[in-house]
């Protein structure tokens, strides 16, 4: 632990050879929403937008040093580690060979390979994460190569932690609160691990998405835990297992410490950021600014920093976000309504709409002969209370629905 502190301090100087210090920027319009000065620790503007570089650089660095001979570096990941990874190969001129699942979107793979360019090999293997990361074990094992860990090294730890280092040289004094998004641990692990050594009196938060809550697991159970299922939405985050090693730095933390983001609210967040500060955001790059709000007065007065940890969005899922958004501020939702098929039942229904109301989806699901037929109908509106008086209706003139936006189930087959 005495040799924590100077070796990252080390490391932050090292990094300068490869990127400036990112940005800490007072947020003007979210300090006075909370009468707080909250500070964004802009990892979304690295060279490759995630603060994963730092951890790769850093572990890709120090292998180097103690083994001049290595010359071939791996990993698996379908986002931002692999995009580190490939910028730090050819850094340092060595040969990369990523790993990621077939499912990969081709904009990573595009990505991957730009930042890698002749050093790296991207191979594209397995349906499933677990799948991916089997080959490349297989494949350092047979080609005597250095797999690189997306968190769980003490290297990468030692990297993360950097982030610390430039918070407080940049702000001139420890902040009274760091927020702090978790996924396998890396990130959170280097800060914390630093800043309780040299600004003990900071306080922190960890936030994990809801369907990935991989540290609440593992404070419950006193060491890692594999979750049963993830949602793999936030996918900066939707770690099943968090690492040892970066358990090992975060079991001090409380359970009233990590706080869990609903994937559907960190979409609102993102399109705020977006539309009233011009700030894209990944959903785990959005993860610590998400709970400001569940904070609320207790930031008050206040020197508050959330790192937003990634900013690469693909916009293909802008329209996704944005349902999610709706559907989760009570601004959409979707009924299977059984129609009357008679004549005017139709345009009964359609007049129970009002004047801010906008189908956005209808399409018949069964349609019997003779009674009635099944229909899947989306709804918009400009406020969630004009749905009590749409439902109101319905209820009064006997129509049957099924209010299925919550469904899950029926969701993801259906909507």
């Amino acid at each position: 632990m005495a040799d924590f502190v100077p070796s990252v301090q080390d490391s932050t100087r090292a990094l300068r050879d490869l990127f400036p210090r990112t940005p800490l920027q007072q947020n003007v319009h979210l300090s006075a929403q909370y009468g707080a000065e909250i500070w964004l620790k802009r990892e979304d503007l690295t060279p490759v937008r995630s603060y994963k570089l730092r951890g790769a650089f850093t572990a890709m660095r120090k292998v180097r040093a103690n083994q001049p001979d290595q010359r071939i570096f791996v990993c698996a990941s379908a986002g931002n580690h692999a995009q580190g990874v490939a910028f730090a190969c050819a850094h340092f001129g060595v040969e990369g060979v990523i790993f990621m699942p077939v499912t990969t979107p081709q904009q990573k793979i595009d990505k991957t390979r730009a930042f890698g360019g002749d050093n790296v090999k991207i191979v594209l293997t397995g349906d499933y994460f677990d799948q991916t990361l089997s080959a490349a074990q297989a494949y350092c094992a047979e080609k005597a190569a250095y797999f690189l860990s997306p968190f769980d090294d003490d290297d990468v730890i030692e990297g993360q932690a950097s982030v610390a280092v430039e918070i407080l040289e940049q702000l001139g004094r420890a902040p009274d609160l760091v927020i702090l998004p978790v996924g396998g641990g890396g990130l959170s692990a280097g800060i914390t691990r630093y800043m309780r050594e040299v600004a003990p009196e900071t306080q922190f938060i960890f936030v994990e998405p809801v369907g990935g809550a991989s540290l609440t697991a593992a404070l419950a159970a006193g060491r890692p835990e594999r979750l049963a299922s993830v949602n793999s939405f936030v996918d900066g985050a939707a770690v099943a297992r968090m690492g040892d090693k970066t358990f090992e730095c975060l079991k001090w933390a409380q359970a009233d410490q990590v706080l869990l983001a609903p994937e559907d609210r960190i979409c609102v967040t993102m399109l705020k950021m977006l539309n009233v500060e011009g700030i894209v955001l990944e959903p785990a790059g959005a993860l610590s600014v998400d709970v400001l709000d569940v904070l609320g007065s207790s930031l008050r007065g206040k020197r508050v920093v959330c790192v937003t940890s990634g900013g690469n969005f693909d916009f293909e899922r802008l329209p996704e976000v944005k349902e999610r958004a709706q559907r989760y501020a009570g601004l959409k939702k979707y009924f299977i309504l059984r129609m009357p098929q008679r004549p005017g039942a139709l345009k009964e229904f359609l007049n129970m709409l009002g004047p801010d109301d906008d189908i956005a989806r209808f399409e018949y699901l069964k349609k019997s002969a003779r009674n009635f037929g099944s229909v899947l109908i989306g709804i918009e509106t400009k406020s969630a209370s004009n749905f009590a008086a749409l439902t109101g209706q319905l209820d009064a003139a006997n129509f049957s629905y099924r209010d299925i936006t919550n469904d899950e189930t029926l969701a993801e087959f259906l909507i």
